[in-house]
């Protein structure tokens, strides 16, 4: 999805917006009071505020299927796969870090596209669990339940972005302890 520069300058503001007021409580005048343009100029550059909404989820998902892609294509050791899972997907909620927070909590509110979001969704959570279960597999590492395990790991890392923005620690700390957790804590040992 490539935005001409007009649409990015909307896009920025919408993500600041939405993030203080949410996508239902603003509205296209609150955003082009932000941009100090008339309403009606606002139509000129975008469809409607769904469409930002789209631009926002479709285009941090992308960043994430692209990651996850360079993961799985990566020919290094089971375990330090699921590292580098870890730290790509953080790298980019970490990147994001408001983007992330809307994507997150407001993509419900898709209309048009939702059922197309709701199958990326779906895609990328299956190629995530398609992916751990190999790293498990390859470990021998017990994996009770793939699907579980994966929706515990994503909502992990996709909810960082509130101790990214909140926490005072560098974030290289902050990611090593959620990696900590996640790796560690799941298969109940520790690193030696």
């Amino acid at each position: 999805m490539e935005l001409k520069e007009k649409q990015r300058k909307i896009l920025d503001v919408a993500v600041e917006l939405f993030k203080e007021k949410g996508y239902m409580g603003s509205s296209v005048r609150d955003l082009a009071t932000k941009l100090n343009i008339k309403a009606a100029s606002l139509y000129a550059h975008i469809r409607s505020k769904e469409e930002i909404l789209e631009w926002i989820c479709f285009g941090i998902a992308q960043e994430f299927f692209d990651e996850l892609q360079e993961v799985k294509n990566t020919d290094i050791a089971p375990k330090d796969k699921l590292n580098l899972f870890l730290d790509k997907h953080l790298s980019v909620v970490l990147k994001n870090r408001d983007v992330t927070h809307i994507y997150s909590n407001e993509w419900r509110h898709l209309e048009e596209r939702l059922p197309e979001f709701i199958e990326l969704r779906k895609n990328y959570q299956e190629e995530v669990e398609q992916l751990i279960s190999e790293i498990y597999k390859a470990e021998n590492w017990e994996l009770k339940s793939p699907t579980f395990t994966t929706r515990f790991i994503l909502h992990t890392l996709n909810n960082s972005y509130f101790w990214f923005k909140r926490n005072t620690e560098s974030t290289t700390e902050i990611t090593d302890e959620i990696r900590a957790k996640l790796l560690y804590g799941l298969l109940g040992n520790q690193p030696r």
